[in-house]
């Protein structure tokens, strides 16, 4: 209900703006950027089909918001996460603490059964079907890790610059191919034997993996 100070329309407006970017979210998730129209996010909203441009401008205006929501959220994750391990280590912890606080979080959300495992789907299709604002965003907007990369200097003093930037990326590169397409295709290769597994199993199972990378 509208408070005293927020006229009833306004309530409607945030309504059907929630609508339209959870409805948006789920389609595009599943279906992939190109496939879904403007009409097919209205129908699945429940709204009229000039709700998107009110609200939004544009279908890559409301993919945009979509990302960026999502991304920030997901990094809020992980720069908690890592606020915390630098304060049980009084400001130095270890390697593997910072990457955990790197990794927990898409993992996390990969596995979950709400609306975190959409998000996460949705972010992962924008590093090969975004747009173009979308894939300037993605490149463009690091100071996320600027953090990591402090913390991961103080846990390893002795690598040089250049090095701690490659292994960063490379861990990186470990939260991108965790996709169910990729773990298919492990599944295949091992004869079933990779499948029992969960979010906790598989962080362990990277951090083991490039916490011994960064250490090399």
């Amino acid at each position: 209900m509208p408070t005293d100070d927020q006229p009833a329309g306004a309530s409607a407006h945030s309504t059907t703006r929630d609508d339209l970017f959870e409805a948006a979210e789920r389609l595009f998730a599943a279906n992939g950027f190109q496939k879904i129209s403007v009409r097919d996010i209205t129908a699945e909203a429940g709204v009229n089909i000039a709700s998107v441009n009110y609200h939004f401008g544009s279908k890559d205006a409301l993919l945009l918001e979509i990302f960026r929501t999502r991304a920030t959220e997901l990094n809020r994750e992980r720069a908690r996460l890592l606020h915390e391990a630098i304060g049980r280590h009084h400001g130095r912890p270890p390697v593997r603490e910072i990457l955990a606080a790197l990794f927990a979080p898409p993992l996390r959300w990969f596995y979950a059964s709400d609306r975190k495992r959409t998000s996460l789907q949705f972010i992962l299709r924008v590093r090969t079907e975004g747009t173009q604002p979308m894939r300037d965003t993605l490149q463009g907007d690091v100071s996320h890790l600027t953090r990591f990369v402090a913390a991961l200097r103080t846990a390893c003093p002795d690598l040089p610059d250049e090095t701690l930037y490659w292994r960063l990326h490379f861990c990186l590169g470990l939260i991108h191919n965790n996709r169910i397409a990729d773990f298919e295709r492990l599944h295949r290769l091992s004869g079933g034997s990779t499948r029992a597994i969960d979010a906790e199993a598989l962080l362990v199972r990277m951090l083991d993996f490039a916490e011994a990378g960064m250490r090399v």
